[in-house]
């Protein structure tokens, strides 16, 4: 997506404790959408294909680490220390070894997840090589913000609100953290940096007076979209910025037909892709990769994390899907629900029937089969038109290892049956309810594994004793 002539690097400011968070977790690691949102910032980078990554890390500097090694994409992705937090200055200094002189260089918060690729793209383009680009935007409450000081249209210098003169706190415009600066203008500026003003902190947004001494443009690409340069400082700002995303991903969703009983309570923490015609009830969180077939419909109260749901399939109210690692499979026309659990590697063909309280694990049903009750599946694999009746299970673990149930075509399993694995129940068969089946049958047989039901005529219940003082 990068359009610019010059290569650029990312450098992203991940040092900060957070305190205010009250978290052991480091500030950039608390979730949004589901995502760290030092990650979100990261994936915006990569999706500028950017050449490299420059975290500067401090509080929690090894968890932020670990964290983001273990979800590097193709960007290269290189940590400094800022140890200690000396100012926003000091952090970008740190970065400077790790910096090509050739190149543009792009400052980003790790606490600022929701800045878009096409924002940055501008800002760039803005820069071009040759001049200093701040991203701005104007608050009807700039307070806290440091203040963008222009003489006409020009940029002269950005004054932090604890710095900043009665005059110059009415000023709207704020810098909003992100800037975009050739390599080789930055590293002399930083240099200069000196900590002379009230928090005795190496001020980031000082090089703007040295690129104004130099006679180097100093640019603002103004945005009016509060939510892209939004900060996360407590739980409360993360909250309101999540409801905020999450609203924006659903008149997104609704844009391209979905269907969304409430926008309000709709949750995205992943990748959600949506055919034609899809509905969605309230309360529904999506996580990891979905795809939703066309017409498919899905019920409130649903969790459904890693899966593809193939179309016309109905997923009643309370399921649980989680594909994790493996996937999850919904074949085309299927019916699952209310209360069911489908686990990592449950791969359902077209219409089968998943419903209350039956679970499926790393099994394979073929088209037309069901278990409507109370079931359990796991390490199966289950034949066409199978019907698995309620309270029956496969008993898939001895105790050390897993083994697999084979159930052929056509199959009937009665109500509270035990099929112990390994065993292949043939095709046409039928397992007589409460049976224990702990050898394989033949096709076409009845199988019965129970106790001979024994009935005694006028027999007497006991009766309680009474109770003597």
């Amino acid at each position: 997506m990068n359009s610019t002539l010059l290569p650029f690097d990312v450098v992203v400011m991940a040092a900060g404790k957070g305190t205010r968070m009250k978290s052991r977790l480091p500030k950039v690691l608390q979730r949004l959408a589901g995502v760290p949102l030092v990650q979100h910032v990261l994936a915006t980078a990569a999706q500028l294909q950017a050449r490299s990554a420059v975290v500067i890390t401090g509080h929690g500097a090894e968890a932020v680490e670990a964290a983001l090694t273990s979800v590097a994409g193709q960007t290269t992705l290189r940590f400094v220390r800022q140890e200690p937090q000396l100012g926003t200055g000091h952090a970008v200094q740190q970065a400077v070894p790790a910096l090509a002189d050739d190149g543009l260089v792009v400052v980003l918060s790790g606490d600022v997840p929701l800045t878009q690729a096409d924002t940055l793209q501008a800002l760039l383009a803005a820069s071009g090589g040759s001049r200093l680009a701040l991203l701005t935007i104007e608050f009807a409450d700039p307070t806290g913000y440091g203040r963008i000081v222009r003489q006409g249209d020009q940029v002269q210098a950005i004054v932090e609100q604890k710095d900043a003169t009665d005059a110059q706190r009415q000023i709207k415009e704020v810098y909003s953290g992100i800037m975009a600066v050739p390599a080789r203008l930055l590293k002399p500026w930083l240099a200069r940096l000196d900590n002379h003003n009230v928090q005795g902190e190496y001020y980031l947004t000082d090089i703007v007076k040295f690129a104004v001494a130099d006679g180097v443009e100093v640019v603002a690409h103004t945005i009016t979209d509060a939510l892209q340069v939004a900060g996360i400082n407590s739980p409360v700002q993360l909250a309101e910025l999540e409801r905020a995303h999450q609203l924006r991903q659903a008149h997104a969703y609704m844009e391209q037909g979905v269907r969304l009983m409430d926008p309000a309570r709709f949750d995205v923490r992943g990748q959600l892709d949506c055919g034609q015609d899809v509905e969605i009830d309230v309360n529904c969180i999506f996580e990891g990769r979905v795809s939703l077939g066309e017409g498919v419909r899905v019920g409130a109260n649903c969790v459904i994390a890693n899966c593809t749901i193939a179309a016309g399939a109905v997923i009643h109210p309370f399921t649980h899907i989680d594909g994790e690692k493996l996937g999850v499979t919904v074949g085309e026309g299927s019916l699952i629900g209310p209360f069911a659990r489908l686990r990592p590697g449950a791969q359902l063909a077209a219409e089968v029937h998943i419903g209350n309280f039956v679970e499926v694990k790393n099994a394979t049903l073929a088209k037309g089969a069901k278990a409507n009750h109370l079931a359990y599946l796991g390490d199966a694999t289950v034949g066409e038109r199978v019907n698995f009746g309620a309270g029956s299970i496969t008993a898939n673990y001895d105790g050390a290892n897993k083994h697999r149930t084979v159930i052929e075509a056509d199959v009937h399993i009665g109500s509270n049956c035990v099929l112990v694995a390994p065993v292949v129940i043939g095709a046409g068969g039928t397992v007589g309810g409460g049976s224990a089946i702990t050898k394989s049958t033949e096709p076409g047989a009845l199988s019965v594994a129970r106790g001979k039901q024994v009935s005694i005529a006028n027999w007497a219940r006991p009766q309680k004793q009474p109770k003597f003082k």
